[in-house]
């Protein structure tokens, strides 16, 4: 092929990250791939990595920011200042020019904080977009807007590991590279479906445990890892605090720990060990009361020996975070490599599977109310996002900025969070596409995607890439539709392009960036660099001391609190059905980019609703509709199958139509506000 360009840059999906490759002829994408020698991709890339770029090209790409009519109604006054500029879209909307789109968002916003205040603004997203954009968004508000309320999605998923490792080890990110997992002797996955959410880590996860029969897999499902797992825990709903504690039981009751570990990099171990061996459901024993999960008696203790004697790695998702004690189940999978000495090494550590593919990166840069750029304490602390949601209603938050997340589709008690954005006087989006928020929106401002622009990427294992465009295209980056609106606002920036921007990151988080100039990156474009990186990048953390002030890891014990399904199943009570939401392969979280890729939506065009064949009796319709009292889901597809338990339902969320996230109310992690995706009991109606 004549004029094709091979043009290198990173994925624009999950966490994990990967390097990729484009042939590009015309400015048109026509093929993906990884290098053979990538370090994260190892040459091979998912389904989406391959085929999940048509989404660039999608006819309904959003090209020309959108004014409501309804909005302009409301506000004779900017209506006025842009009127030669708007033109008729359709009944609902004007289209109008970056400018103008610009100008009245700024009116708005000076004008509600005129009102109301200036913390009646809060800015939510960054996690979908680069460092540079993310960074920009909070220091926009902290600063020109004077609002400290800025968060982004990892509030949906991985706070609680943010919480959990920064209470324990004092830092909260993954500890090891990827490759690590070949260095290994022994692993441990619990609530993490990895060949489907991040499937470059299962390859490797399933390459050394074939070879070695060293995987022990904790899920409320059967899943595809349970395949080559040694151990194949299936375990009941919200019961992760009650394993790992068996866990951490067992390692004390036998005095497997390592000593010289604790007692030279640990503190509060003996009054761990003391509540821990006074807990009456830290023993494994415990499951010999639970009908249908007694084999777990005897397979946490064979677990729990093999990661203590060997150098262990050990992974999880959002199967632990979307809990109500998701912060406490992260501390004690830390209490268990602290105990062990399996942390600050080669081949032995805590990995955290991040979700979104800069998720690290928004939460590195400030996107978080209690955090500024580099973890340090802001200003001002600001709400988090169920709060600020809560505040809507209450009237005190009267305008949303939202950067590339879809609040009104991935986030829980959606009836409630419509009720709370009907409340609020002004809405600006920035996104790719329609979705469900940009449709609530009064502006909306379409922007360029990770494949069209320059920026940096931090995947779950804290390695930073530098993306480059796959392809030119004449709409903004993130940051450059903060930056009019700064203008617009008496702010002072003056950015010329992202690597500016990314130089101001380095000064401000130099804890963390000061060595990671673009020029490094462009030359390890493959490779990446893992943050800390000064004169060199730091594959392993903690090897010497943990990221505390005191350099000490520290145990911070909590009970498990009987509930739910265990509770029920203890006193002999189980009745209706235990839901629990996930990802497919195909699709990836709402949806909007690989819905729009023909090779992958064919695969999974709508959320389907696995029940467990014996149950077939309930659901005799082809549909059915899940209710609880918050809200009720469309009508969903039946597939009955032997991979989840009696008694309990599997559902992916990816499609908006399918309401299921309309299912969940306000139950979340009691320190830092998750929601509690991971089970809730509905009522099942024939559709």
């Amino acid at each position: 092929m004549e004029n094709v360009e091979i043009i290198d840059s990173v994925c624009t999906y999950c966490g994990v990250g990967c390097d990729i490759a484009a042939k590009v002829k015309d400015n048109k994408i026509q093929s993906i791939f990884a290098h053979p020698y990538g370090v994260v991709s190892q040459g091979n890339l998912c389904i989406k990595g391959k085929y999940g770029y048509e989404f660039i090209d999608a006819p309904d790409r959003l090209r020309i920011p959108r004014i409501k009519k309804s909005f302009l109604d409301k506000n004779p006054t900017i209506k006025a200042k842009i009127a030669s500029t708007l033109v008729d879209f359709d009944d609902v909307w004007y289209e109008t020019t970056l400018e103008s789109a610009t100008t009245a968002s700024a009116m708005k916003l000076s004008e509600i904080q005129k009102v109301y205040g200036q913390k009646s603004v809060c800015s939510i997203g960054g996690a979908r977009t680069s460092c540079e954009s993310g960074y920009l968004l909070q220091k926009f508000t902290r600063h020109t807007l004077n609002s400290p309320h800025v968060d982004n999605c990892a509030r949906v998923c991985h706070s609680p590991s943010l919480k959990g490792m920064r209470t324990t080890i004092g830092e909260g990110a993954a500890t090891n590279p990827y490759n690590d997992i070949y260095n290994t002797e022994f692993m441990i996955v619990i609530g993490s479906n990895t060949t489907e959410a991040h499937p470059i880590i299962s390859n490797r996860i399933v390459e050394v445990a074939g070879k070695h029969d060293n995987l022990a897999v904790f899920d409320v499902r059967e899943i595809t890892l349970h395949r080559f797992a040694k151990y194949k825990g299936i375990i009941p709903h919200e019961a992760n605090l009650l394993i790992l504690n068996m866990l951490a039981f067992v390692i004390i009751n036998e005095e497997l720990y390592c000593e010289h570990f604790l007692e030279d990099r640990t503190k509060g171990f003996e009054a761990f060990k003391d509540k821990i061996l006074n807990d009456p459901y830290a023993n494994p024993k415990y499951f010999e009361t639970i009908e249908g999960y007694e084999y777990l008696s005897k397979m946490i203790p064979k677990v729990a020996r093999e990661y203590a004697l060997k150098k262990s790695m050990i992974f999880w998702g959002l199967g632990i975070t979307e809990h109500i004690d998701g912060s406490y189940a992260v501390m004690a999978i830390t209490h268990l490599a602290l105990m062990t000495g399996n942390v600050g090494k080669e081949g032995a550590g805590l990995m955290p599977l991040r979700g979104q593919n800069n998720v690290q990166g928004a939460c590195d840069m400030g996107m978080l109310p209690y955090y500024a750029p580099d973890y340090q304490e802001p200003k001002e602390i600001g709400l988090m996002t169920p709060q600020l949601v809560n505040a809507m209603i209450e009237g005190r938050i009267k305008a949303v900025i939202n950067m590339g997340e879809d609040l009104t589709h991935i986030h829980p008690n959606l009836n409630k969070v419509n009720k709370a954005l009907d409340n609020v006087e002004f809405i600006l989006v920035q996104e790719l596409f329609m979705t469900e928020i940009a449709s609530r929106a009064d502006i909306v401002i379409g922007v360029k995607s990770a494949y069209e622009k320059t920026g940096v990427y931090v995947n779950a294992m804290r390695r930073l890439h530098l993306s480059q465009p796959l392809v030119k295209s004449d709409l903004p980056d993130d940051w450059e539709v903060i930056q009019l609106l700064d203008t617009k606002m008496g702010g002072n920036y003056a950015y010329e392009d992202s690597k500016q921007i990314w130089d101001e990151v380095r000064e401000v988080a130099y804890r963390r960036f000061s060595g990671a100039s673009y020029n490094r990156l462009e030359r390890h474009r493959v490779r990446g660099l893992q943050w800390p990186v000064h004169t060199e990048d730091t594959p392993i953390l903690h090897q010497l001391d943990f990221r505390t002030e005191d350099g000490y890891g520290e145990f911070h014990y909590h009970q498990y609190q009987l509930r739910g399904m265990v509770q029920e199943i203890a006193q002999k009570k189980l009745t209706g059905y235990h839901l629990t939401t996930g990802r497919t392969i195909a699709q990836y979280n709402n949806a909007s980019q690989t819905k729009r890729s023909e090779k992958l939506n064919k695969r999974y065009d709508e959320d389907i609703l696995l029940v467990n064949e014996n149950d077939a009796a309930d659901f005799t319709s082809e549909k059915v509709i899940l209710k609880t009292e918050f809200g009720e889901t469309s009508p969903l597809l039946v597939k009955f199958t032997d991979k989840v338990q009696p008694k309990t339902l599997f559902c992916t969320f990816h499609h908006a139509k399918s309401k299921i996230n309309h299912l969940f109310g306000d139950r979340c992690d009691e320190l830092i506000l998750t929601a509690a995706f991971k089970s809730i009991k509905v009522e099942v109606i024939k559709a």
